[in-house]
């Protein structure tokens, strides 16, 4: 059912699931031990019914149907992974050491996304110091 929605549909739904994904990942400070499924999936479930355009493109039918729900939950864990394994750029990794020495810091971080969330971090340190 999923592989049968347009590519502008499927490409929003990729991006909701990543930004969503950021920023419950953000919000939970990246913390591995705070990290539950069900209340990633309930902050998503609330944008895409509250503030997605291309959820109300999908007839209700489509909806309701449970082989939909696994396409979506098996392209939320498709999702997650792509994130999760997507390394920081070397821009990144500059920028932060530079910024964990000047703040004599120890951050670790282990993706991309996650690289953003700390580099954001120092620089809130560093503009507050």
């Amino acid at each position: 059912m999923y592989k049968d929605l347009s590519p502008n549909i499927k490409s929003s739904i990729t991006r909701s699931i990543t930004q969503t994904f950021e920023q419950y990942m953000a919000n939970i400070e990246w913390d591995e031990n705070k990290y539950d499924i069900a209340d990633f999936v309930e902050l998503w479930r609330d944008y895409i019914t509250t503030k997605a355009l291309w959820y109300s493109k999908i007839p209700d039918e489509v909806k309701a149907d449970a082989k939909f729900h696994e396409d979506l939950a098996q392209r939320i864990n498709e999702v997650i992974h792509r994130v999760l394994n997507e390394p920081p750029s070397e821009e990144q990794i500059a920028s932060i050491q530079m910024k964990q020495e000047k703040l004599d810091t120890h951050y670790n971080y282990g993706c991309k996304a996650e690289a953003t969330y700390i580099e954001l971090l120092l620089t809130d340190r560093m503009e507050n110091n």
